[in-house]
């Protein structure tokens, strides 16, 4: 018997192959890196910003670093701003706000960081979260404790795929769902 090593997909009308990644013993998942994928990630685009067009919300916030092209193209596509809670603090970002989050894909605590600009561009307005994929649902805590701190209204989460227990994720926008892999 092989081994199953991808996993095919259709997403926003176009088919990719994913690579299996073991996150825990007998635990893989499918990996979608949309980096460099621009054919990808401007279809995404397209499609997750029809099925928000009829929420009001005023920006777009993702994390870094593989949503970044995700938020830069639905952003041009929304004609709505968009920002990006970085990993790590520079002297710059002035009096920034942080959160922890742990990540399924480095299996590491990750600290996300709102500069002090972008602090005063999202007090009191209503916030759409994005990401490539939600897995486990750190990443959104942490987004969402963030916007909660500066004083920001999170109205929707957005995503290209979920993964896992489909169930949790059913007040997410999402263009797909992928399964757990367990042998």
């Amino acid at each position: 018997m092989t081994q199953q090593t991808h996993y095919d997909i259709e997403i926003a009308g176009l088919k990719r192959s994913l690579r299996l990644f073991e996150v825990a013993p007998g635990l893989k998942i499918a990996i979608l890196n949309i980096l460099g994928d621009t054919d990808l990630v401007q279809a995404s685009a397209r499609e997750l910003g029809r099925k928000l067009a009829s929420r009001d919300y005023d920006i777009l916030v993702t994390a870094e670093a593989k949503s970044i092209p995700l938020a830069y193209a639905l952003s041009a596509e929304t004609k709505k701003p968009y920002v990006v809670l970085r990993k790590a603090y520079k002297p710059y970002m002035g009096d920034a706000l942080k959160a922890e989050t742990l990540s399924i894909t480095t299996g590491q605590p990750q600290t996300l960081i709102l500069d002090e600009k972008d602090r005063k561009l999202v007090k009191g307005r209503k916030i759409v979260l994005v990401d490539d994929v939600i897995s486990t649902g750190s990443t959104l805590q942490g987004m969402r404790m963030i916007m909660e701190k500066a004083g920001a209204s999170v109205v929707a989460e957005a995503a290209i795929l979920t993964e896992g227990e489909k169930s949790k994720w059913r007040e997410i926008v999402a263009l797909g769902h992928l399964p757990l892999f367990t042998e």
